[in-house]
């Protein structure tokens, strides 16, 4: 009799998520089901069963893993998704789940960097400042309304999907990374760019602004992250990942234990 696979709930959303759910579309002894929360409309997704929308809070979530009989969850939200993170850690807490959080590492300034940090979006549309300015905001489309309270900048919103509030005269640029040092040099140049307005979400897809901030003398006013709850483990890479969940499916399932 065949053992029973080791049953995944994978929280997804992330070019990381995306990553490992591919990587478990043929991993024996493996059944892992992709979520996503419906926000991007068209989400590229694994060849691996996909719910759609969200639990309903912590309670829903935690009905889900014992209704499924899950036994790990794993987070790969991105980074700034505190409250799906939470609601993870609470539901996983309440049914003795077994949590993973995949996180790609947060960007470092370089020796010749120097970045205004903030710790959300109000004190970084405070960081601003009195005199209007020109600003590129890379933080998505729930993030822009906090920097309505500053509408005297012109603001350049680059985004996937249309935020709902935006503050008054701002241009919207529909673009998916990843993006080259070459382009993001020219953009600041073309309108004038003085301040970027970045969430430190990490990965190489959107680092050349960074970079292009830099050599262009673009001030960067950088949104650190929400910490990861504690009673997560932490995975930096899809390959960790999928070393941990294969730790924990059944012997038998272990191609390499014949």
């Amino acid at each position: 009799m065949a053992p029973e696979p080791l049953r995944v709930l994978l929280l997804g959303g992330t070019g990381e998520a995306l990553a490992l759910g591919q990587a478990l579309e043929q991993e024996p002894g493996i059944a892992a089901v992709y979520s996503v929360a419906g926000v991007t409309r068209r989400p590229r997704l694994p060849r691996l069963p996909v719910r759609r929308g969200g639990f309903g809070g912590v309670a829903g979530l935690a009905g889900y893993l014992r209704q499924h009989g899950v036994h790990c969850l794993v987070d790969a939200t991105h980074p700034f998704a505190a409250g799906i993170s939470a609601n993870a850690a609470a539901a996983a807490r309440q049914t003795g789940t077994t949590l993973l959080a995949v996180r790609r590492p947060a960007w470092q300034p370089g020796p010749d960097e120097q970045w205004h940090r903030v710790a959300d979006m109000a004190a970084a549309a405070q960081a601003l400042g009195p005199q209007p300015g020109r600003v590129l905001l890379t933080i998505g489309n729930q993030e822009v309304p906090a920097f309505c309270a500053a509408p005297h900048h012109h603001y350049w919103i680059r985004c996937l999907e249309p935020p709902e509030r935006v503050p008054p005269g701002a241009r919207i640029l529909f673009q998916r990374g990843p993006f080259h040092y070459a382009d993001e040099c020219r953009l600041l140049r073309e309108h004038g760019i003085d301040t970027l307005v970045t969430k430190n979400a990490g990965g190489a897809a959107t680092r050349s602004k960074l970079d292009a901030a830099r050599d262009c003398g673009v001030r960067i006013v950088m949104v650190e992250r929400p910490p990861d709850p504690p009673e997560a483990e932490v995975a930096t890479e899809v390959e960790q990942a999928l070393a941990w969940l294969r730790r924990r499916r059944p012997a038998a399932a272990d191609p390499r234990l014949g």
